[in-house]
């Protein structure tokens, strides 16, 4: 079996761990932040220990593309955060701030 055929190369910036909806970034980020696999497998526990394996060994064997990859994705969350912290609040969103708001003051009122 080939590296490659753990995972799913659906474009760019989407590769996700064949079999799975977890993208190969998920099982990285958790890597760069000092997880073992053992702990990846407790955060991620849909996988095995052979699919963490593969994912870091990927990333290892293609570090540098694989860091670009990394921060386009990340570009892409920060920018994509951004624009719905810009978007007009929905109707919905609208009225849950006023219930929130409301139960607030409720809370605050004297016995």
């Amino acid at each position: 079996m080939q590296l490659e055929d753990y995972f799913e190369f659906l474009d760019a910036d989407d590769i996700r761990i064949k079999g799975h909806r977890i993208g190969i970034d998920n099982v990285i980020n958790y890597y760069l932040h000092g997880y073992s696999p053992e702990a990846i497998l407790l955060e991620l526990p849909t996988l095995n220990l052979e699919k963490i394996h593969a994912a870091i060994t990927y990333y290892l064997h293609n570090r540098p593309e694989m860091d670009a990859y990394m921060l386009r994705l990340a570009k892409w969350q920060e920018q994509r955060y951004q624009e719905y912290l810009a978007a007009e609040p929905t109707p919905v969103m609208k009225r849950l701030k006023q219930l929130k708001t409301q139960r607030e003051k409720e809370m605050l009122k004297p016995l």
